[in-house]
């Protein structure tokens, strides 16, 4: 699956931080879970406003709200994104983002990815990291790179070379190694 994804995780913060910062403008007075709303309703918002991300903030409001005002303060979207980059996403998590459009990715990556997602969580805490997802793109990468290989090792029926006219013409991959000049 080596697709270059370990910009997955950073670019689902920047674009939670990014629409937040574009809603916060809009209302100054703190984004609250009305104005997210009002917001995806506007349609003046349609070309700027991310429905993805907007939808991803709406449905999680209450945990990204830690203080329980009512609001989501730029601390409270610092601590979000950085949470998503230093302990990742559940398959739960990530599975909502590419539901609501707001991973950014294709079918097929995203499919790879809940696919294997118990291989990548390497330490088992129920979270990708870009780390991990970094980590089995290397190793998928490697074994690509080893399957390769071990398809173009010499086998017993590809090691002779010769055109089979007198036995000196032929001669093994090894034989050719260790000819005597």
């Amino acid at each position: 699956m080596p697709n270059n994804n370990n910009g997955i995780l950073s670019g689902i913060a920047s674009g939670l931080t990014s629409t937040y910062s574009y809603l916060a403008s809009k209302y100054p007075n703190g984004l609250t879970l009305e104005n997210i709303n009002e917001a995806r309703g506007d349609s003046k918002n349609a070309n700027v406003l991310n429905q993805s991300f907007a939808s991803y903030l709406q449905s999680n409001f209450s945990k990204i709200d830690k203080d329980g005002d009512g609001k989501i303060t730029e601390q409270e979207m610092n601590n979000l994104s950085n949470l998503i980059s230093r302990q990742g996403l559940t398959k739960t998590e990530l599975t909502q983002l590419f539901a609501s459009g707001a991973s950014g990715l294709s079918e097929s990556t995203m499919s790879k990815i809940l696919e294997h997602f118990d291989e990548m969580d390497t330490n088992h805490d129920g979270k990708l990291t870009s780390a991990e997802i970094s980590a089995y793109d290397v190793t998928c990468a490697r074994m690509e790179v080893e399957d390769e290989f071990n398809n173009r090792r010499a086998t017993d029926m590809s090691v002779f070379y010769g055109d089979g006219s007198s036995s000196s013409d032929t001669y093994s991959l090894l034989s050719y190694k260790y000819k005597n000049k």
